[in-house]
C-alpha cells in the first residue's frame, strides 16, 4: 500500500505573506510609525468630533496642506543633499507679491504673472546656493540671512500690504478652486511635484548623487562628482518650488501676500522632512515619508482648529514633533547627545 504524504507547497505561501509584503515596501518599513501615529490622530479627533473624518474635511486638510508640502518635499531633497534651505517661506512670499503685480502690469496675463514669479524664485535659489558655495557660509546661516533679506524685500515693493487682485482670472480660479478627478487642483500639483522629485532620487543618477554628496562629500568629491554644481542647482530647484508655491498661496487668497500664509512655512517644511525620515546630516530620506508627515501635521493642525483648541498650540506641536524627531535621529544612529557622557 502506497503511503501519500502532503506537503506545503510554497507557491501557495507566498501570495499569502507577499500580499503584507507589498503593502509594507510600498510604505517603507520607516515609516510604520508614522501610519499608526495619523491613524491615532484620525481615530482621537473622530471621537472628538464626527464631522472631521468627512470627505469634504479630508478636502479641506489636503488643501491646506499643499504650499507647506511643497516646501518640505524640496526641503526633503536640500536636506538630503546634506544642506538646509531656512528662506523657503520667504521665497514663498516674494514669488506671490511678484506673480499678482506682473499679472495685474501686463494687462491681466496669468502666464506672465506665474513666469515672473518662477523667475524670481530661481533667482532666490541660485543666490543662496552661490552663497553658500563661494561666499563658504554654511547653510543654516546663509538661509537664515536671505530668509530676512526676502522677506524685507517682499514687504518693501508690496508696501506691506496684499498686492493686486486675480480671482477675475480663470487660470487663477482653477488652481484655487478646481477639480481634476475629483481631487482639488492644488492637491494635484502637489502630487505631481513629489511623484517627479521621487522618480529623480530613487531612479536618476542626479538622485543617487545627491545621495553620495550627502553622505559622504569626500568619498562623492574623489568620486568626479562636481559638489558645487550640484549645491547650486539643488538651491535653484527649492526656489523654482518655492515660487510653486507662492503661485498657490496668490491663488488662494486672491492677492499677492509678503508675509501672510508665508509665515513659519520653513520650519513646517523642516519639521515635515525630520518627522518623514530625512536625516538633518544628509544622506538619507524620501519622498513618501515626508508627504506622510505632512499630512499628519495636516491632521493633526485641523483636528485642533476643529475641536476649537488655540491656534497658538500649533506651533507649539510643530516644535515638540521636530524635537521628537531629531531624538529618534539620534537614538536610531547611536549618536551621543551633546554634553552627555558616552
Amino acid at each position: 500500500m502506497t503511503r501519500t504524504t502532503t506537503s506545503r507547497e510554497p507557491v501557495d505561501a507566498e501570495p499569502r505573506d507577499g500580499v503584507p509584503r507589498r503593502i509594507l515596501a510600498a510604505i517603507g518599513p520607516q515609516n510604520i510609525s508614522l501610519v499608526a501615529a495619523l491613524i491615532v490622530v484620525v481615530a482621537i479627533f473622530t471621537f472628538l468630533n464626527s464631522g472631521y473624518l468627512t470627505w469634504s474635511n479630508v478636502k479641506v486638510i489636503g488643501e491646506a496642506a499643499t504650499v507647506a508640502g511643497l516646501l518640505a518635499v524640496v526641503q526633503t531633497v536640500v536636506i538630503i543633499c546634506g544642506a538646509m534651505d531656512i528662506s523657503v517661506g520667504s521665497q514663498a512670499g516674494v514669488a506671490s507679491v511678484i506673480s499678482a503685480m506682473a499679472f495685474m502690469s501686463t494687462g491681466h496675463d496669468p502666464f506672465l504673472g506665474i513666469a515672473a514669479a518662477i523667475g524670481v524664485g530661481i533667482v532666490a535659489g541660485l543666490v543662496n546656493g552661490l552663497v553658500i558655495v563661494y561666499g563658504r557660509v554654511n547653510p543654516v546661516i546663509a538661509t537664515l540671512a536671505t530668509l530676512a533679506a526676502y522677506k524685507g524685500i517682499a514687504q518693501l515693493i508690496s508696501g506691506g500690504r496684499a498686492q493686486g487682485f486675480v480671482l477675475g482670472d480663470d487660470l487663477f480660479i482653477f488652481i484655487a478652486r478646481g477639480r481634476i478627478a475629483g481631487l482639488p487642483v492644488q492637491v494635484c500639483i502637489l502630487l505631481v511635484v513629489a511623484l517627479l522629485i521621487h522618480l529623480m532620487l530613487k531612479y536618476t543618477d542626479v538622485g543617487r548623487n545627491i545621495y553620495a554628496i550627502g553622505g559622504n562629500d569626500t568619498a562623492a568629491r574623489l568620486a568626479g562628482i562636481n559638489i558645487n554644481k550640484y549645491l547650486i542647482a539643488v538651491y535653484a530647484l527649492a526656489g523654482i518650488i518655492a515660487a510653486l508655491a507662492g503661485i498657490i498661496l496668490t491663488a488662494r487668497t486672491g492677492s499677492g501676500q509678503p508675509t501672510s500664509g508665508s509665515e513659519g512655512l520653513e520650519l513646517q517644511s523642516i519639521t515635515a522632512a525630520a518627522l518623514g525620515g530625512a536625516a538633518l546630516k544628509g544622506g538619507k530620506g524620501g519622498v513618501a515619508g515626508t508627504l506622510l508627515a505632512v499630512l499628519l501635521l495636516g491632521a493633526l493642525n485641523n483636528g485642533l482648529n476643529v475641536v476649537g483648541v488655540n491656534t497658538f498650540w500649533q506651533n507649539v506641536a510643530q516644535g515638540a514633533l521636530l524635537v521628537i524627531a531629531v531624538i529618534i535621529q539620534q537614538r536610531r544612529t547611536g549618536e551621543r547627545a551633546v554634553g552627555l557622557p558616552t
